[in-house]
Formats: structure tokens, C-alpha cells, sequence
């Protein structure tokens, strides 16, 4: 008699922190006392999963950082839900704001700015300590603190503990400020542009340490960055965001392989390649940065898709009503209606950097 085997399909982790139709509005006044909204992040579902890194790319203002600080709940958000551990987090207030921070911690992208220049190393760490393990006597708390510095390669740690902020490199300060997250035991970090302000020459070190220690805790990893090549090496996934909203998401070699949004595609294009010819004449191929055009306002944002007035493959429906999220593979979507009437396939063989270029200076079938 056959035994007839089944294989169950894996079981995914439940995230430790998502974000369920999170929208953010602010409202601004003008010097003459006129109010406007901005539409800084409009309708956003985004899970992070345990020992996963999760990249979410875009140009300036495409609400990337907006979005960290919602999930920090350094904002409110106008609508929409964010669960840690599957609950809804609503206003945390006294022990369960604390019980939030000691679970969630943002990373800043100015490592200066996010240390008090006043005191040293040992105080800066120590603080945080303080706050989130009451019951450590003084002398736990330097060998915990010590035991940090180590592990952000901080060594020896004495040399480090008594050092004001401007006594220490970018990369230094950046490592320090790590290891305070690191401090009060969090589940998830927050790393928005975290290695941006640094020198070259050490970026990959701090992108080696944030995957070492995702690996060793198995945190859940928000990395925030403009630069597609440092999203391939450390993140297990993409989302891609334009003008407050994502327009596309899915594994990482599934994006950037085979990009199916024309802005995703056109995000990869227009980034350095370390692989292609110096001699090339990278104008002359891409255009300039000046030929692709600004963002839209996100105070008064383009209806329908956002990504229409500037994009080459524009038709009626995507002026007027914004794409679905539709399935181009597992576990990849991109918000585009090219894929709704069939013309996915265009994408393929297509140079959006020209394309993009000539469609703001003519019109393009």
C-alpha cells in the first residue's frame, strides 16, 4: 500500500509590527494665514516580519521617512491601524508608550543630531538603560553598557564610554547610536537612511552590522534609503514608493530583476551602475536629472495614479482612478493598469529614462 505524502506549505512568521491603511495628512499655513493639506502618505499596508529586512525606496518626499515615524508613533496617523504583535496600538500613553519604545526604536539618518552633545558615550547609553531595566544596579549597567559597544565593534569599550559625540567619526557616532537602540532589547528597528551621512569607505561595514544583528536577535528590519544597490544587499524584500504611496512591492530579486511598475523601472535605471562602462556617456543614454521631471505636490497630488503626468505609458483610466494592487508573481504586486488591460509586457523592453525624457518635452503614444 502507497503512502501518499503531503507537504504542507511553510508557515509565514507573523509580523511583529504592521501598518494597516495607514494615512497621513498634515495641514500647513501659509504666511498669509491659508491652510492646505498635505498628503504625505495615503493608504499604506506594510508587515514586518522576525528576522526579515524590509527596504522601502523612493525619491525625496515620497513619504519614506513619514512613514517610519508613524510606525515609531512619533505621529498620529489620520487614518488606518498600527499593530505590534498583531494588536491596535491606539495613543500609548504612560507604561504602554514605554512598553512601545522598548519594542519599536528608530534609527535616525543624522547620527549627531540623535546623541546629546552635552554628555558623554557612557550617559547617552546609560540613559536608555535607565529607562527600560530599573531593577540594574549602576555597576550592571557600565558592564551592559560596555558589552553594547562590543557588539556594534566598539572595541576596546572603555576607550569609547568617556568620549563627547564630536569626539567620534560618523561612523562612530552611528555605531553608538545602535547600540542604545540595541539597549532596551527592541523587536524592531527603524533605519531611515541610517548609513547615508556616512563616508563610502565604511557604509559597508554598517551594512554588514545591521544584518549580523537581525540575524543574531532576529529583529525586524525597516531599512529607509534612496540608493537601490544597498537595498539588493541587506533587505529580504522591497516597497517602493512614489508622491505618499507604494506602488510597488514584492522579493527583492523579483524588483529589481523585473521591475512591473514604470517608476520602479525607472528607479533602477537611473541608478549608478558599478558594472557598466566609465566611458559611457551616461547623459546621452539617460538624459539628465533635469529631463525626468520634479514630483508632484503632495498638496494638491495628481488624481487617479500618481505616477501619470510623468509617465510614458499613461491612458485615460490612470488619470482618473487610482490602479488596484495587482498580482505579477508571488508575493510581488505593482499598483499599475498596464497590467489590467495586458500591457504588462511593454515594460520589458522599454528605457523609461527616455521614454520618461521625452514624454515631458513631447507627446508619446
Amino acid at each position: 500500500m502507497n503512502e501518499t505524502t503531503t507537504i504542507e506549505p511553510p508557515i509565514e512568521p507573523a509580523p511583529v509590527l504592521e501598518a494597516v491603511g495607514v494615512t497621513k495628512h498634515f495641514t500647513v499655513t501659509s504666511g498669509l494665514g491659508a491652510k492646505a493639506t498635505v498628503h504625505a502618505v495615503e493608504d499604506i499596508t506594510l508587515r514586518l516580519v522576525p528576522g526579515r529586512v524590509t527596504a522601502v525606496v523612493g525619491e525625496s518626499g515620497s513619504g519614506k521617512t513619514t512613514l517610519a515615524r508613524l510606525l515609531a508613533r512619533f505621529y498620529e496617523p489620520t487614518s488606518g491601524t498600527v499593530r505590534l504583535e498583531g494588536r491596535p496600538v491606539e495613543r500609548p500613553t504612560g507604561q504602554e508608550e514605554l512598553a512601545y519604545r522598548k519594542a519599536v526604536q528608530l534609527i535616525f539618518q543624522d547620527p549627531f543630531g540623535s546623541l546629546n552633545p552635552l554628555h558623554r558615550v557612557r550617559h547617552n547609553i546609560d540613559r536608555a538603560i535607565r529607562l527600560h531595566h530599573r531593577g540594574l544596579s549602576r555597576a550592571q549597567r557600565l558592564g551592559r553598557a560596555r558589552e553594547l559597544l562590543e557588539r556594534v565593534a566598539l572595541t576596546p569599550a572603555d576607550d569609547y564610554l568617556e568620549k563627547f559625540p564630536h569626539e567620534l567619526s560618523g561612523g562612530q557616532r552611528q555605531r553608538v547610536v545602535i547600540a542604545r537602540a540595541l539597549a532596551v532589547e527592541p523587536r524592531v528597528l527603524l533605519g531611515d537612511e541610517p548609513i547615508s551621512m556616512l563616508d563610502v569607505s565604511i557604509r559597508l561595514e554598517m551594512l554588514n552590522l545591521l544584518d549580523r544583528l537581525r540575524r543574531e536577535d532576529g529583529l525586524a528590519l525597516l531599512y529607509i534609503t534612496h540608493d537601490i544597490a544597498s537595498a539588493r544587499y541587506l533587505c529580504d524584500d522591497i516597497v517602493v514608493m512614489y508622491a505618499g504611496r507604494i506602488v510597488e512591492m514584492g522579493p527583492k530579486e523579483a524588483v529589481i530583476a523585473d521591475p512591473q511598475h514604470p517608476y520602479t523601472k525607472l528607479l533602477i535605471e537611473s541608478s549608478p551602475d558599478p558594472q557598466g562602462d566609465p566611458d559611457r556617456d551616461r547623459d546621452a543614454v539617460f538624459g539628465s536629472a533635469d529631463d525626468l521631471g520634479e514630483p508632484p505636490s503632495l498638496i494638491d497630488p495628481p488624481s487617479g495614479c500618481r505616477f501619470h503626468p510623468r509617465c510614458p505609458f499613461a491612458m485615460e483610466q490612470c488619470r482618473t482612478t487610482r490602479p488596484p494592487r495587482i498580482a505579477v508573481g508571488p508575493d510581488h504586486g505593482a499598483d499599475c493598469w498596464l497590467h489590467d488591460v495586458g500591457r504588462g509586457h511593454e515594460l520589458a523592453g522599454s528605457s523609461m529614462t527616455q521614454l520618461v525624457s521625452r514624454t515631458l518635452t513631447e507627446e508619446v503614444p
